[in-house]
Protein backbone atom coordinates (compact mmCIF):
# COMPACT_ATOMS: atom_id res chain seq x y z
CA UNK A 1 0.00 0.00 0.00
CA UNK A 2 1.25 3.86 -0.48
CA UNK A 3 3.66 4.82 1.93
CA UNK A 4 1.16 5.44 5.01
CA UNK A 5 -1.88 4.05 3.42
CA UNK A 6 -3.17 1.32 5.86
CA UNK A 7 -7.03 1.96 5.34
CA UNK A 8 -9.20 1.37 1.74
CA UNK A 9 -13.11 2.10 2.57
CA UNK A 10 -15.41 1.33 -0.12
CA UNK A 11 -17.45 4.65 -0.66
CA UNK A 12 -20.32 5.08 -2.49
CA UNK A 13 -21.24 8.62 -3.61
CA UNK A 14 -24.27 9.24 -1.68
CA UNK A 15 -24.84 12.60 0.13
CA UNK A 16 -24.43 10.89 3.79
CA UNK A 17 -20.91 9.55 2.92
CA UNK A 18 -19.02 12.23 1.00
CA UNK A 19 -20.56 14.70 3.93
CA UNK A 20 -18.50 12.56 6.32
CA UNK A 21 -15.42 12.90 4.26
CA UNK A 22 -14.61 16.10 4.79
CA UNK A 23 -15.25 15.98 8.67
CA UNK A 24 -12.08 13.78 8.69
CA UNK A 25 -9.25 14.42 11.13
CA UNK A 26 -5.51 15.21 9.00
CA UNK A 27 -4.49 11.73 11.16
CA UNK A 28 -7.44 9.73 9.77
CA UNK A 29 -7.27 11.09 6.59
CA UNK A 30 -3.26 10.40 6.38
CA UNK A 31 -4.13 6.76 6.73
CA UNK A 32 -7.09 6.67 4.18
CA UNK A 33 -7.04 5.47 0.69
CA UNK A 34 -10.36 5.80 -0.38
CA UNK A 35 -12.35 3.57 -2.81
CA UNK A 36 -14.98 6.24 -4.65
CA UNK A 37 -17.81 4.25 -6.42
CA UNK A 38 -20.35 6.72 -8.53
CA UNK A 39 -24.00 5.99 -7.35
CA UNK A 40 -26.35 4.49 -9.53
CA UNK A 41 -28.55 6.92 -11.41
CA UNK A 42 -32.19 7.17 -9.23
CA UNK A 43 -35.21 5.93 -10.58
CA UNK A 44 -38.69 8.78 -10.04
CA UNK A 45 -41.19 5.60 -9.36
CA UNK A 46 -43.63 8.26 -9.23
CA UNK A 47 -42.55 9.20 -13.40
CA UNK A 48 -41.56 5.49 -14.02
CA UNK A 49 -38.05 6.98 -15.63
CA UNK A 50 -34.44 8.00 -13.94
CA UNK A 51 -34.94 11.00 -12.12
CA UNK A 52 -31.42 12.52 -13.93
CA UNK A 53 -29.95 12.11 -17.49
CA UNK A 54 -26.05 10.76 -17.10
CA UNK A 55 -24.88 14.30 -17.83
CA UNK A 56 -26.39 15.61 -15.04
CA UNK A 57 -25.43 12.62 -12.69
CA UNK A 58 -21.59 12.51 -13.42
CA UNK A 59 -21.72 16.97 -14.08
CA UNK A 60 -21.07 17.30 -10.09
CA UNK A 61 -18.82 14.05 -9.26
CA UNK A 62 -15.61 15.93 -9.38
CA UNK A 63 -16.66 19.28 -8.03
CA UNK A 64 -18.01 17.23 -5.04
CA UNK A 65 -14.51 15.16 -4.71
CA UNK A 66 -12.38 18.10 -4.54
CA UNK A 67 -14.54 19.81 -2.25
CA UNK A 68 -15.19 16.80 0.10
CA UNK A 69 -12.55 15.02 0.02
CA UNK A 70 -9.54 17.17 -1.94
CA UNK A 71 -7.10 16.16 -4.68
CA UNK A 72 -5.70 13.57 -2.64
CA UNK A 73 -5.12 9.98 -4.21
CA UNK A 74 -8.68 8.12 -4.83
CA UNK A 75 -10.01 4.95 -6.97
CA UNK A 76 -13.15 5.67 -8.85
CA UNK A 77 -15.25 2.76 -9.96
CA UNK A 78 -18.37 3.59 -11.82
CA UNK A 79 -19.41 0.38 -11.59
CA UNK A 80 -23.19 1.25 -10.73
CA UNK A 81 -23.52 3.14 -14.17
CA UNK A 82 -24.75 0.89 -17.34
CA UNK A 83 -22.19 0.08 -19.98
CA UNK A 84 -24.22 0.93 -22.44
CA UNK A 85 -24.65 4.90 -20.93
CA UNK A 86 -23.14 7.42 -23.34
CA UNK A 87 -23.10 11.12 -22.60
CA UNK A 88 -25.14 13.26 -25.07
CA UNK A 89 -22.44 14.39 -27.21
CA UNK A 90 -21.86 10.39 -27.46
CA UNK A 91 -18.51 10.37 -25.10
CA UNK A 92 -17.78 7.36 -22.76
CA UNK A 93 -18.77 8.35 -19.04
CA UNK A 94 -15.77 6.98 -17.69
CA UNK A 95 -13.66 9.64 -19.77
CA UNK A 96 -15.88 12.43 -19.04
CA UNK A 97 -15.68 11.76 -15.38
CA UNK A 98 -11.78 11.01 -15.32
CA UNK A 99 -11.60 14.24 -17.91
CA UNK A 100 -13.21 16.18 -15.54
CA UNK A 101 -11.38 15.13 -12.03
CA UNK A 102 -8.17 15.67 -14.18
CA UNK A 103 -9.16 19.09 -14.53
CA UNK A 104 -9.70 19.84 -10.69
CA UNK A 105 -6.66 18.38 -10.12
CA UNK A 106 -7.59 15.32 -8.31
CA UNK A 107 -5.22 12.08 -8.21
CA UNK A 108 -7.57 9.43 -9.64
CA UNK A 109 -6.92 6.27 -10.45
CA UNK A 110 -9.52 3.91 -12.58
CA UNK A 111 -11.12 0.89 -12.01
CA UNK A 112 -11.32 -2.37 -13.67
CA UNK A 113 -12.80 -5.27 -13.72
CA UNK A 114 -12.43 -8.64 -15.67
CA UNK A 115 -16.18 -8.09 -16.95
CA UNK A 116 -16.29 -4.32 -18.23
CA UNK A 117 -16.44 -4.42 -22.28
CA UNK A 118 -14.32 -3.40 -24.67
CA UNK A 119 -15.32 0.19 -24.73
CA UNK A 120 -14.83 0.57 -21.09
CA UNK A 121 -11.32 -0.88 -21.11
CA UNK A 122 -10.55 1.99 -24.28
CA UNK A 123 -11.34 4.47 -22.04
CA UNK A 124 -9.31 3.31 -19.22
CA UNK A 125 -6.65 2.99 -21.39
CA UNK A 126 -6.22 6.65 -22.58
CA UNK A 127 -6.80 7.70 -19.01
CA UNK A 128 -3.69 5.57 -17.72
CA UNK A 129 -1.62 6.77 -20.83
CA UNK A 130 -2.58 10.17 -20.03
CA UNK A 131 -2.38 10.51 -16.22
CA UNK A 132 0.24 7.67 -16.12
CA UNK A 133 -1.30 7.18 -12.41
CA UNK A 134 -1.62 3.29 -13.02
CA UNK A 135 -4.70 1.29 -12.57
CA UNK A 136 -6.69 -0.07 -9.72
CA UNK A 137 -8.11 -4.17 -10.87
CA UNK A 138 -10.67 -5.30 -8.46
CA UNK A 139 -12.24 -8.93 -8.22
CA UNK A 140 -14.86 -10.93 -6.38
CA UNK A 141 -13.69 -13.69 -4.41
CA UNK A 142 -16.13 -15.96 -6.99
CA UNK A 143 -14.27 -14.59 -10.35
CA UNK A 144 -10.68 -15.28 -8.48
CA UNK A 145 -11.69 -18.70 -8.16
CA UNK A 146 -12.05 -19.69 -11.10
CA UNK A 147 -8.89 -21.70 -12.63
CA UNK A 148 -8.62 -19.74 -15.58
CA UNK A 149 -8.31 -16.81 -13.75
CA UNK A 150 -4.72 -15.75 -14.66
CA UNK A 151 -5.71 -15.58 -18.17
CA UNK A 152 -8.55 -13.60 -17.56
CA UNK A 153 -6.08 -11.14 -15.54
CA UNK A 154 -3.36 -11.12 -18.76
CA UNK A 155 -6.52 -10.39 -21.17
CA UNK A 156 -7.25 -7.39 -19.16
CA UNK A 157 -3.82 -6.47 -18.49
CA UNK A 158 -2.94 -6.53 -22.34
CA UNK A 159 -6.25 -4.89 -23.73
CA UNK A 160 -5.46 -1.86 -21.26
CA UNK A 161 -1.92 -2.32 -22.41
CA UNK A 162 -0.16 -2.03 -18.35
CA UNK A 163 1.98 -4.19 -16.73
CA UNK A 164 1.30 -5.49 -13.32
CA UNK A 165 4.06 -4.04 -11.56
CA UNK A 166 1.81 -0.26 -12.20
CA UNK A 167 -1.81 -2.24 -10.84
CA UNK A 168 -3.54 -1.88 -7.09
CA UNK A 169 -5.51 -5.52 -7.02
CA UNK A 170 -8.07 -5.48 -4.46
CA UNK A 171 -9.94 -8.77 -3.77
CA UNK A 172 -13.44 -8.13 -2.70
CA UNK A 173 -15.31 -10.35 -0.77
CA UNK A 174 -18.48 -8.67 -1.05
CA UNK A 175 -20.51 -9.22 1.98
CA UNK A 176 -20.36 -13.36 2.26
CA UNK A 177 -22.98 -15.13 3.58
CA UNK A 178 -21.47 -16.26 6.45
CA UNK A 179 -18.07 -15.57 7.65
CA UNK A 180 -17.73 -18.20 10.14
CA UNK A 181 -15.71 -20.25 11.09
CA UNK A 182 -13.36 -17.47 11.16
CA UNK A 183 -10.24 -19.83 11.34
CA UNK A 184 -11.88 -21.84 7.70
CA UNK A 185 -12.49 -18.63 5.84
CA UNK A 186 -9.35 -17.92 6.94
CA UNK A 187 -7.53 -20.81 5.95
CA UNK A 188 -9.75 -20.56 2.26
CA UNK A 189 -8.52 -16.86 1.96
CA UNK A 190 -5.45 -17.88 2.56
CA UNK A 191 -4.72 -20.07 -0.46
CA UNK A 192 -6.85 -17.99 -3.07
CA UNK A 193 -3.90 -15.50 -1.58
CA UNK A 194 -1.26 -17.63 -1.96
CA UNK A 195 -2.25 -18.44 -5.31
CA UNK A 196 -2.95 -15.16 -6.64
CA UNK A 197 -1.06 -14.14 -9.84
CA UNK A 198 1.27 -11.73 -9.64
CA UNK A 199 0.87 -11.37 -5.68
CA UNK A 200 4.54 -10.21 -5.31
CA UNK A 201 4.27 -8.04 -8.26
CA UNK A 202 1.48 -5.53 -7.64
CA UNK A 203 2.38 -2.15 -6.87
CA UNK A 204 -0.30 -2.58 -3.47
CA UNK A 205 -2.65 -4.90 -2.58
CA UNK A 206 -5.86 -5.38 -0.30
CA UNK A 207 -8.88 -6.87 0.80
CA UNK A 208 -12.55 -5.16 1.07
CA UNK A 209 -15.58 -6.39 2.35
CA UNK A 210 -18.52 -6.45 5.11
CA UNK A 211 -20.88 -8.16 7.09
CA UNK A 212 -22.85 -5.51 7.77
CA UNK A 213 -26.66 -6.36 7.17
CA UNK A 214 -28.87 -5.54 3.98
CA UNK A 215 -31.49 -4.49 6.32
CA UNK A 216 -32.07 -3.52 10.12
CA UNK A 217 -35.48 -5.09 10.35
CA UNK A 218 -34.54 -7.73 12.32
CA UNK A 219 -32.84 -5.68 15.16
CA UNK A 220 -35.06 -4.47 18.24
CA UNK A 221 -35.39 -1.14 19.34
CA UNK A 222 -32.65 0.30 21.80
CA UNK A 223 -29.05 -0.87 22.01
CA UNK A 224 -27.97 -3.53 19.82
CA UNK A 225 -24.61 -5.11 18.99
CA UNK A 226 -23.25 -6.63 15.53
CA UNK A 227 -20.32 -8.13 14.90
CA UNK A 228 -17.92 -6.79 12.49
CA UNK A 229 -16.59 -10.23 11.18
CA UNK A 230 -14.95 -8.29 8.21
CA UNK A 231 -12.45 -6.90 10.77
CA UNK A 232 -12.27 -10.47 13.05
CA UNK A 233 -11.74 -12.12 9.58
CA UNK A 234 -8.55 -9.74 8.32
CA UNK A 235 -6.92 -10.08 11.68
CA UNK A 236 -7.24 -13.61 11.70
CA UNK A 237 -5.48 -13.87 8.21
CA UNK A 238 -2.83 -11.64 8.55
CA UNK A 239 -1.67 -13.79 11.25
CA UNK A 240 -2.12 -16.73 8.89
CA UNK A 241 -0.69 -15.10 6.10
CA UNK A 242 2.52 -13.88 7.79
CA UNK A 243 3.09 -17.60 9.82
CA UNK A 244 3.38 -18.71 5.94
CA UNK A 245 5.62 -15.78 4.75
CA UNK A 246 2.79 -14.89 2.31
CA UNK A 247 2.11 -11.15 1.67
CA UNK A 248 -0.35 -9.40 3.87
CA UNK A 249 -3.13 -7.71 1.87
CA UNK A 250 -4.16 -4.24 3.17
CA UNK A 251 -7.98 -4.03 5.17
CA UNK A 252 -11.00 -2.01 3.20
CA UNK A 253 -14.34 -2.44 4.19
CA UNK A 254 -18.39 -0.96 3.18
CA UNK A 255 -17.99 1.21 5.81
CA UNK A 256 -21.45 1.37 7.52
CA UNK A 257 -23.38 0.03 4.26
CA UNK A 258 -24.13 -3.39 2.51
CA UNK A 259 -23.10 -3.35 -0.74
CA UNK A 260 -26.39 -4.40 -2.55
CA UNK A 261 -28.40 -1.38 -3.91
CA UNK A 262 -32.01 -1.72 -3.15
CA UNK A 263 -34.31 0.10 -6.16
CA UNK A 264 -37.33 0.69 -3.13
CA UNK A 265 -40.03 3.75 -4.02
CA UNK A 266 -39.18 5.24 -0.63
CA UNK A 267 -42.86 6.63 -0.94
CA UNK A 268 -44.13 3.44 0.93
CA UNK A 269 -41.43 3.13 2.97
CA UNK A 270 -41.35 3.82 7.25
CA UNK A 271 -37.78 3.78 7.91
CA UNK A 272 -36.66 3.91 11.35
CA UNK A 273 -34.65 6.31 13.20
CA UNK A 274 -31.21 4.37 13.96
CA UNK A 275 -27.73 5.29 14.66
CA UNK A 276 -24.55 2.94 13.50
CA UNK A 277 -21.59 3.31 15.98
CA UNK A 278 -18.25 1.53 15.30
CA UNK A 279 -16.89 -0.14 18.56
CA UNK A 280 -13.64 -1.87 18.52
CA UNK A 281 -14.85 -5.55 17.19
CA UNK A 282 -18.40 -4.50 16.98
CA UNK A 283 -21.29 -2.13 15.64
CA UNK A 284 -23.11 -0.68 18.70
CA UNK A 285 -27.09 0.07 17.13
CA UNK A 286 -29.07 2.49 18.42
CA UNK A 287 -32.59 2.06 16.85
CA UNK A 288 -35.96 3.91 17.81
CA UNK A 289 -39.52 4.03 15.81
CA UNK A 290 -40.19 5.09 12.23
CA UNK A 291 -39.86 8.38 11.65
CA UNK A 292 -42.41 9.49 9.54
CA UNK A 293 -44.95 8.89 12.42
CA UNK A 294 -42.27 9.56 15.26
CA UNK A 295 -40.37 12.64 13.34
CA UNK A 296 -36.25 13.15 14.45
CA UNK A 297 -36.62 14.44 17.32
CA UNK A 298 -36.06 10.37 18.98
CA UNK A 299 -32.55 10.68 17.78
CA UNK A 300 -31.92 13.21 20.95
CA UNK A 301 -33.01 9.76 23.29
CA UNK A 302 -30.34 7.47 20.98
CA UNK A 303 -27.53 9.94 21.42
CA UNK A 304 -28.53 9.26 25.39
CA UNK A 305 -28.40 6.06 24.98
CA UNK A 306 -24.91 6.08 23.40
CA UNK A 307 -23.40 8.39 25.63
CA UNK A 308 -24.41 6.19 28.66
CA UNK A 309 -22.41 3.34 27.10
CA UNK A 310 -19.17 2.18 28.23
CA UNK A 311 -18.29 1.60 24.52
CA UNK A 312 -18.83 5.88 23.63
CA UNK A 313 -15.68 7.20 22.86
CA UNK A 314 -15.99 10.95 24.35
CA UNK A 315 -17.22 13.67 22.91
CA UNK A 316 -13.54 14.62 22.12
CA UNK A 317 -13.02 11.76 19.61
CA UNK A 318 -14.33 13.09 16.69
CA UNK A 319 -16.71 15.76 15.30
CA UNK A 320 -19.17 13.12 15.28
CA UNK A 321 -19.24 12.05 18.51
CA UNK A 322 -18.81 15.51 19.78
CA UNK A 323 -22.19 15.65 17.64
CA UNK A 324 -23.91 12.63 19.30
CA UNK A 325 -22.55 14.06 22.82
CA UNK A 326 -24.21 17.42 21.92
CA UNK A 327 -27.74 15.98 20.69
CA UNK A 328 -27.82 13.78 23.46
CA UNK A 329 -27.53 17.45 25.70
CA UNK A 330 -29.70 19.15 23.23
CA UNK A 331 -27.13 21.20 22.34
CA UNK A 332 -27.39 20.13 18.41
CA UNK A 333 -30.13 19.52 16.15
CA UNK A 334 -31.49 15.40 15.69
CA UNK A 335 -31.01 15.99 11.89
CA UNK A 336 -32.88 13.57 9.37
CA UNK A 337 -31.75 9.78 8.18
CA UNK A 338 -29.08 11.86 5.93
CA UNK A 339 -27.42 13.91 8.68
CA UNK A 340 -27.07 10.25 11.16
CA UNK A 341 -25.60 8.46 7.88
CA UNK A 342 -22.87 11.00 7.79
CA UNK A 343 -22.47 11.04 11.55
CA UNK A 344 -21.98 7.00 11.66
CA UNK A 345 -19.60 7.26 8.69
CA UNK A 346 -17.31 9.38 9.88
CA UNK A 347 -17.08 8.11 13.33
CA UNK A 348 -16.85 4.57 11.61
CA UNK A 349 -13.71 5.93 9.43
CA UNK A 350 -11.91 7.85 12.08
CA UNK A 351 -12.22 4.49 14.31
CA UNK A 352 -10.77 1.63 11.74
CA UNK A 353 -8.39 4.17 10.40
CA UNK A 354 -6.86 4.07 13.39
CA UNK A 355 -7.17 0.87 14.32
CA UNK A 356 -6.04 -0.46 11.25
CA UNK A 357 -2.78 2.01 11.97
CA UNK A 358 -2.46 0.27 15.57
CA UNK A 359 -2.49 -2.96 14.28
CA UNK A 360 0.59 -5.52 14.58
CA UNK A 361 0.58 -8.75 13.02
CA UNK A 362 3.95 -9.57 14.23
Amino acid sequence: MRQGKSYIPCIRWKQGEYLALERLSPKARSSILPLFEVAEIGFDFEKQKENKSIDEHLSTFAKRVKKKWGTSECFVDLRHLDQTERMIDGEHPTNYTFVDLRSKGIVAIPVARIWQDTNNRKAISEIIGFDNRGLCIRISLDEISRPNIAEYLDKLLFEIDIDPKDCDFILDLDAPPNFEPLVGFANLLKGVVRDLPYLNIWRSFAIIGTSFPASLSGIKSGISYLPRYEWLLYKELAITLKKSSVRIPAFGDYVINHPEILNIDMRFLKPKANIRYTVDDRWLIARGENVKDYGYKQHQDLCNLIVNTREFYGASYSTSDQYIYDCAKGRAKTGNLTTWRRVGTNHHLEVVARDVSNFDVS
